[in-house]
């Protein structure tokens, strides 16, 4: 062996003698305080979530420099950290971050932060998707109030806001998410808690303590119940970590790496044209009684394929990914059993984003429809319901994959178009079930308000306003919309779902743009 060969040798065992002082178990006590806390290293983490030996990590000797004679910073700080690199799941390219909360709770130092926004443009250049796995603060206090240095920041925020719509972005807040991580997790396509451990919010309790002289417990200001439940900023609220690694792999089997790749297409031996009998009798007869419109997805769906998104969230709207035929696709659906279907703010809201996230990573769209309206009155109004129901609207407006609606049972007023019903977003196809009623307003409410005078001048006026009703009911059927041909076939409830595949292999992946000649469009706030 010459000598030259002897020095590569141990420049090499140098190099991997300090690799080793960066993982786990260099730092017993460390690991020991987190297991402790119930939660998990942030390279254990990565091990959870990605394909065995798949992460290749970059940027892990990074060390913020410190005066001679001090603790190597490899020590002080191991990998700033911030853990970064590629990984697989299910043997497709990720980049990801795990942020390590036992070095200084986590916080974003100045090389952290380089990195983070590193990994953000590998991911942005090589078109995969972005995983995010937070459990810290924002910037390092630590690391001096300096200006100088400060006020340069980095375009992290900006690059996020641009990955938006071309590359999945994933946030799982697993511990402490103040600050940073919640900008970060705000920008992102799915968000998942941990009940009873997770946070998110713009500033935790000592910083609200400091600034307001609120006193506030961390799960009372930003834990799932308020971000998950509440909010609607996250997406899904987990029992522990482990359900937030599945949840997250769920959710990117569904798309593609980026807005150009192929859709991620799945095998199934489910039949397209397998008949449900629950479909034929799930529609009440009463226009008032109640079903669950998931069993109607369900039913529809390939078998075990739904996943749904915003659960606890906005109820009254069920927004789920599944797929049929083995194709990716994205269900929205009035959900009777909470407030009738209706639309409000937060629904709106809710189905707003699943179609821009459908939309951007091209899943067709099924709209199942049975709503009764808007949510009317003072707190309707309350809460911005106009320009958040346009922001439904708007995005319905830009879709161009393809569009298929089905009224199932109700569909009435503004809320019928907000859902795409019939021609009102050009739709790739328009049904409706025998059990439909399509008509401008609630019948009972439409009697009630055009015809109130005439009914109760009748010797009988309760007699004479169900006969209304039920006059005003036989126009309003499925067989009307058919022949005024605002719907394109009433179907047989159990051949939706070979309807809606036939539907869709017949359909282009997304319908040429035809937007006026401007630069852009103008969301509603």
């Amino acid at each position: 062996m010459t000598h030259r060969e002897k020095s590569a040798r141990d420049a090499l065992a140098e190099i991997e003698a300090a690799r080793a002082e960066l993982m786990d178990e260099a730092r017993p006590l460390a690991v020991e305080k987190l297991h402790a806390r119930g939660r998990l290293t942030a390279r254990e983490r990565i091990a959870r979530l990605v394909d065995a030996d798949s992460f290749e990590e970059i940027g892990g000797f990074a060390a913020d420099e410190v005066p001679r004679g001090a603790e190597p910073a490899r020590r002080r700080a191991p990998a700033d950290g911030a853990v970064v690199g590629t990984a697989r799941v299910d043997g497709r390219p990720i980049a990801l971050v795990s942020q390590d909360f036992s070095v200084y709770g986590g916080s974003i130092g100045s090389l952290g932060s380089d990195k983070i926004h590193r990994i953000l443009q590998v991911a942005i250049r090589r078109g995969m998707p972005m995983v995010m796995l937070l459990d810290g603060g924002g910037h390092r206090i630590q690391g001096g109030q300096n200006s100088r240095h400060f006020a340069h920041a980095n375009t992290m925020f900006h690059d996020l806001a641009r990955a938006s719509g071309w590359i999945p972005m994933v946030a799982l807040m697993l511990g402490a998410g103040f600050a940073g991580p919640t900008n970060y997790a705000g920008l992102a396509d799915f968000v998942v808690m941990v009940r009873g451990l997770s946070t998110m919010g713009l500033a935790g309790p000592a910083l609200v303590k400091a600034g307001t002289g609120e006193d506030i417990d961390a799960l009372q200001l930003g834990g799932a119940e308020v971000q998950v439940d509440k909010q609607g900023i996250a997406d899904l609220g987990v029992a522990n970590e482990e359900e937030a690694f599945a949840a997250a792999r769920r959710f990117l089997s569904f798309l593609p790496a980026n807005a150009r790749a192929p859709a991620a297409l799945t095998p199934t031996d489910d039949p397209s044209d397998r008949a449900d009998e629950l479909l034929l009798d799930i529609v009440p007869a009463s226009p008032r009684g109640v079903f669950d419109v998931r069993k109607v997805v369900a039913s529809v769906a390939d078998r075990d394929s739904v996943f749904e998104l915003k659960p606890t969230f906005a109820a009254n709207i069920v927004t789920s990914f599944a797929r049929l035929a083995g194709r990716p696709v994205g269900f929205v659906a009035n959900q009777s059993r909470r407030r009738g279907g209706m639309l409000d703010s937060n629904a709106c809201d809710k189905m707003a984003h699943f179609i821009a996230l459908c939309d951007a990573f091209g899943l067709p769209l099924i709209s199942l429809i049975d709503i009764p309206g808007f949510y009317i009155g003072s707190s309707a109004e309350g809460q911005s319901l106009g320009r958040r129901s346009a922001k439904l609207i708007y995005e319905w407006g830009h879709a161009s994959v393809p569009r298929i609606s089905v009224v199932l049972r109700k569909g009435y007023g503004l809320g019928y178009f907000a859902m795409n019903g019939g021609r009102a977003f050009a739709a790739e196809a328009c049904f409706a079930w025998p059990s439909a009623e399509i008509c401008p307003m609630s019948i009972e409410g439409a009697i009630d308000v055009a015809f109130r005078k005439e009914y109760l001048a009748a010797p009988d006026p309760q007699k004479r306003r169900q006969e209304m009703i039920e006059e005003t009911r036989a126009v309003t059927g499925a067989l009307s919309a058919a022949e005024g041909f605002g719907i394109d076939d009433v179907i047989d409830p159990r051949s939706t779902r070979r309807r809606l595949i036939e539907i869709l292999a017949q359909a282009p992946e997304r319908h040429p743009e035809d937007h006026p000649p401007k630069y852009r469009s103008i969301a509603p706030i």
